[in-house]
């Protein structure tokens, strides 16, 4: 039996909001019908009332938050609107990012969106959108102004390259460094090996400028870069990202400026051919071969199955069961098919979702408006009382069942809400399905092995081999077709005959 999810609720209502009669207790009621409709438990109710959305990521409220959200303590957080959330673009793009991280769920009622559900997620890939298309902005006008500034020669930033000290804005050589710069190149054109020269300079007491022994990957960086003849090269790397490597940029990008140089330019060409020529010798390691199915294929009998190099099949180490690498893509292919059911189906299921969310919009609205003409009634009854027309004995009697009326109303109206909150969402998130995977199912053959793999590590749990059968479980189905979500495939009775 699956533990039932845990998720808070965030209530952040502005002044403007509650003058509306959009309370904090309306948007939490509104919040737990959803969770109940769903089946989560509500852990958590994080109140931010009356707190300016211009920014909010400091308030003790979503330090809470997000604790619970990386301690799991909480895996999805229920809040009215995104502009509830956070008014702040950065801070919706950090928070985005933050539960992607943590794999939790956002779900914003007002624009039906529920990253918990197959069209919810695409919510991420909007924002992840967003901060690329922001990021990217950025770099650009980063990267234009490098351009600039190094063809002026101008300081980019960062320590002077080892040979070289930043003085009155300019490189130049460094006293003592220059030397053992201009000594290396001089050590490899004799030894022609890297570690020979770290090790040299090493034994003759030389370090780097942190104070450490040189290594052979030093050694390769000093020699290859052209500072030393009296080219300062420039805006020649970029980053593929936080904490990722850097890679370099086209030569086209590349920015040269000139200066004294530490080694003659025949000395430091004679290095670098050298370099180019023991590159081009060694080996070039083979890429692992990855199949459309490697890692989520498991046999029957528990183990891994993989595709050994001698056979196109995929093969359990442990019994020896296999399948043909063609069959299992052409039954997966099929699979597909079960994201949707028949056109009828689709239409009967979609148009009782529409009449079910029309019904209770309706009655929100006759309820509202009953609700609007008891706080009617309550406000004369409250007027002829000061007038002193209406003794209190009988104010009371015939206020109270209107107060009580009305409260049972405006408990009743979040809770509608919330309901069709769940079903808009899940029309929403079937529709979604439905439609993705009669494209993903006709456009199968065209597409790209990688783009396939992408597909399959996206909506497989695993696939089981049996021996004469293949059952495939997926990671989300849309809820009308849970009963065919883990078919299996008989292969007695088809042309998928396991061998």
């Amino acid at each position: 039996m699956n533990t039932p999810k845990s998720v808070g609720i965030w209530i952040r209502v502005s002044t403007e909001d509650q003058a509306k009669g959009e309370s904090p207790e309306h948007h939490e009621r509104r919040a737990k019908a959803y969770a109940e409709s769903k089946g989560w438990n509500v852990k958590e109710v994080y109140h931010l009332e009356a707190v300016s959305g211009k920014s909010v990521m400091e308030h003790p409220e979503t330090k809470k938050m997000l604790t619970d959200i990386r301690s799991h303590k909480i895996t999805g957080l229920i809040f009215s609107k995104l502009a509830r959330l956070a008014r702040n673009t950065k801070e919706l793009l950090d928070f985005s990012e933050i539960f992607r991280e943590c794999s939790a769920d956002l779900v914003s009622l007002q624009e039906a969106i529920d990253t918990s559900s197959p069209a919810g997620r695409f919510f991420y890939t909007v924002i992840a959108a967003m901060a690329q298309w922001e990021r990217e902005e950025i770099a650009d006008r980063v990267a234009a102004s490098v351009q600039i500034r190094a063809k002026l020669g101008k300081p980019l930033g960062g320590a002077a390259p080892y040979g070289y000290q930043w003085l009155d804005k300019r490189l130049v050589p460094h006293p003592t460094e220059a030397p053992i710069r201009k000594l290396i190149h001089e050590l490899f054109v004799e030894h022609k090996r890297k570690k020979a020269v770290a090790r040299i300079l090493t034994d003759k007491g030389y370090r780097t400028r942190t104070g450490a022994k040189f290594s052979d990957t030093t050694i390769d960086r000093l020699l290859r870069d052209p500072i030393a003849k009296g080219q300062r090269r420039a805006n020649y790397t970029k980053s593929l990202g936080d904490g990722k490597k850097w890679v370099m940029k086209p030569e086209s990008e590349w920015v040269f400026t000139e200066m004294e140089p530490t080694v003659s330019p025949e000395l430091w060409d004679q290095c670098k051919a050298i370099l180019d020529e023991q590159e081009k010798k060694k080996k070039i390691p083979a890429k692992k071969t990855v199949h459309l199915f490697s890692g989520v294929t498991v046999c029957y009998c528990g183990g891994k199955m993989y595709v050994p190099s001698n056979m196109p099949k995929y093969v359990c180490r442990s019994c020896r069961n296999k399948i043909p690498i063609e069959d299992l893509e052409s039954i997966f292919h099929e699979q597909l098919k079960s994201f949707f059911v028949l056109p009828e189906e689709v239409t009967k299921y979609l148009q009782k979702a529409d009449e079910m969310i029309r019904e209770k919009e309706q009655l929100i609205v006759s309820l509202t408006e009953e609700a609007t003409r008891l706080r009617t009634e309550m406000d004369k009854l409250m007027s002829l009382y000061n007038e002193d027309v209406l003794p209190k004995e009988e104010l009371g009697k015939r206020y109270r069942p209107l107060y009580e009326r009305v409260k049972a109303l405006e408990n009743q109206i979040p809770e509608l809400q919330g309901e069709v909150d769940f079903l808009k969402i899940q029309y929403l998130s079937s529709d979604q399905i439905v439609a993705d995977a009669k494209d993903l199912y006709s456009r199968w053959s065209n597409l790209s092995f990688d783009e396939k793999r992408y597909i399959v590590e996206t909506i497989t749990e695993s696939i089981t081999i049996d021996q004469d059968e293949v059952t495939i479980h997926l990671a989300y189905l849309p809820s009308t077709l849970e009963m065919t979500a883990n078919r299996p495939h008989n292969l007695r009775d088809s042309s998928h005959r396991l061998t």
